[in-house]
């Protein structure tokens, strides 16, 4: 069995060391084998990465990437973890997305503003905002 140390995986991984030190601190990755102080991996690190990049380029938190891998029975398959997590992550994002287009609505009516204070615009940018 082949071992490369934490850079040569961060390397390959495209990850900051630090970043692996920190999955392994909070059980998002196993503990390294140690040999002389100096962490040691398996090539089954990068795998465990790309599923953790996956997750985070998914939206899903660090609470629910643990969720992913630790909270289920062993034997509940990749594709049923993440149909759970998709079912309630799905309307979390819905809900953002409603949240920023308001917002970016609200921005839009500020482009054409003419008030003359900053308290004017906040009383007239807040009726127009309602209609």
């Amino acid at each position: 069995m082949e071992f490369f140390r934490i850079g040569e995986i961060a390397k390959q991984a495209n990850v900051a060391s630090s970043t692996i030190r920190y999955y392994e601190k909070i059980g998002l990755l196993p503990p390294a084998q140690r040999m002389n102080g100096k962490r040691l991996y398996t090539a089954s690190v990068l795998q465990k990465l790309g599923v953790i990049r996956l997750a985070r380029q998914a939206g899903l938190s660090i609470a629910e990437i643990q969720t992913l891998i630790h909270e289920f029975p062993d034997h509940t398959p990749p594709s049923a973890r993440w149909q759970a997590l998709a079912t309630t992550k799905i309307p979390e994002l819905d809900a953002q997305i409603q949240h920023l287009q308001s917002m970016k609505k609200l921005l839009a009516n500020t482009l054409d503003c003419d008030c003359q204070t900053l308290d004017e615009c906040g009383e007239s940018r807040l009726v127009n905002s309602a209609e």
